[in-house]
């Protein structure tokens, strides 16, 4: 039972979109109805700016980061658990109830999950998105590279549970990313 509420905590944490409601507090406006029509933090701050670009950005990471702390250390689950609620989280951003299911795509929620779960993996990330950016002038496709290195580190460093998890969780976000998919 503890296992099920925690998994639905964590795509209720999810659903908090917080794109969506910077645009309903900043415009009232439904950010899914401007720009690109995504629920993500980069439509926000092209549409409404640097600050509501900032401020989704602290939303869907605190909304990843408060569930999995809680159950990491107040409950001290097993990274197994750890990384279902981190992919609950991302389900909920993605699709969340309250939203008609279309929200962001996850990209802030896949590295919030990283920084709590396996920090270190997103030392890596970055150095791979610096030499991508040296590389590549797309940001979007440096940024996406940069992502896969995740689940590589952590199969290299031998943490295979969280290796799985994590790569459903970058599939789902590559599959997302695709371009012209309909948001």
């Amino acid at each position: 039972m503890f296992t099920f509420i925690l998994i639905f905590l964590s795509y209720l944490f999810g659903c908090v979109n917080g794109a969506y409601y910077v645009g309903k507090l900043a415009v009232n406006q439904d950010i899914r109805k401007l720009g690109s029509t995504n629920a993500g933090a980069r439509n926000a701050g092209r549409v409404l700016g640097r600050s509501a670009f900032i401020y989704t950005v602290i939303i869907d990471a605190l909304k990843t980061i408060i569930p999995l702390l809680i159950a990491g250390y107040v409950f001290t689950v097993s990274s197994f658990l750890l990384g279902c609620a981190a992919l609950a989280v991302l389900v909920g951003h993605i699709w969340p109830v309250q939203l008609q299911f279309r929200g962001g795509k996850g990209v802030v929620v896949y590295l919030a999950a990283a920084l709590v779960l396996t920090p270190l993996t997103l030392i890596a990330t970055g150095v791979i998105l610096l030499i991508g950016l040296c590389l590549k002038s797309s940001f979007t496709i440096a940024g996406l590279a940069a992502l896969a290195i995740i689940p590589i580190t952590l199969l290299i460093i031998s943490e295979y549970i969280l290796f799985g998890i994590f790569l459903l969780m970058l599939i789902i976000v590559l599959l997302l990313h695709r371009k012209g998919e309909p948001r």
